[in-house]
């Protein structure tokens, strides 16, 4: 089984080294052009999806849409465990595709990533369709329900993939029941107790909810007293998915880890780079502004 894991994981730790990375990052937040920071784009792996002349949310598409290429091609290298977890990690392209099915705009080639994209895109009723694929019922008919029926449910798919996922996901989890909560302020369907918790049904607010989260859960929001913070929070969120990721992929193992450790620091790159060229459309400055979200 060892031996089955050498060509994944090799091919793994070759695609987390060829991040852009922090400085690049910032050389690109840097740029008081949107044209020069895609420019500085094309000695990175980026220069694939992302042209001089590019619109911003082109640009930032054909980023996201790198991240996807690249899992597709390391799942070409993994044993069936490893496409599998691949396969439940880019069910985040499948929710962005329909995200953009219910409101317009471009959709990712998920190729042999897809869970039921081919059944999804054209149905009729997307509810019934989504009912009878592995995403299960969102819940309701609504572009609310279906959006955030698909995110928890693909909360569970990543949670079953190691303890290291669930860490992650239960994490994601609480951030998006708060901000939903406590933030906006609207209903929620209820969320899978097996990662957050039966008991933050009742919490009365965001400090409470923090308190009846499991453990798991609960360091997503340490320390995040008041909806204003989340944005905070989520950054934290982000900084231990990156650290999570580095740690997997230190060493020598043979297995699922590194895999898992590589998709975190590339879709952290991502991220990070978005950001940048965020802000380079808008001149390139305050830096300072860059730093912190990304700190």
């Amino acid at each position: 089984m060892t031996a089955a894991w050498v060509a994944g994981t090799t091919r793994a730790r070759s695609l987390a080294r060829r991040c852009a990375g922090p400085d690049v990052a910032r050389e690109v937040a840097s740029s008081p052009t949107l044209e020069g920071a895609l420019a500085r784009l094309d000695a990175t792996p980026y220069r694939r999806g992302v042209r001089p002349g590019q619109p911003l949310l082109e640009a930032q598409h054909a980023l996201v849409g790198t991240l996807l290429w690249q899992i597709r091609v390391l799942a070409g290298w993994q044993p069936g465990t490893g496409t599998a977890a691949l396969r439940a990690l880019a069910g985040w392209f499948e929710i962005a595709n329909v995200d953009a099915l219910l409101s317009g705009g471009p959709f990712f080639e998920l190729g042999t990533m897809a869970t039921a994209w081919s059944d999804l895109r054209n149905a009729p009723d997307l509810r019934r369709a989504l009912s009878a694929s592995p995403w299960g019922d969102p819940g309701g008919d609504d572009a609310r329900s279906i959006q955030l029926g698909m995110r928890m449910r693909w909360a569970r798919r990543v949670a079953a993939i190691s303890p290291d996922t669930r860490f992650w996901s239960a994490g994601a989890l609480a951030l998006l029941i708060a901000r939903e909560r406590f933030a906006e302020e609207r209903p929620l369907p209820e969320p899978p107790s097996d990662l957050i918790g039966r008991r933050t049904a009742g919490a009365g607010d965001l400090t409470e909810f923090g308190r009846r989260l499991p453990d798991h859960a609960a360091w997503a929001l340490r320390g995040t007293e008041t909806p204003a913070c989340l944005w905070a929070a989520e950054t934290r969120w982000w900084s231990r998915l990156e650290r999570d990721g580095r740690a997997l992929l230190s060493g020598a193992r043979l297995d699922l880890g590194p895999v898992l450790g590589a998709v975190a620091v590339l879709a952290v790159d991502v991220r990070r780079v978005r950001a940048a060229l965020e802000l380079a459309s808008r001149g390139g400055h305050p830096l300072e502004a860059f730093d912190a979200v990304l700190a």
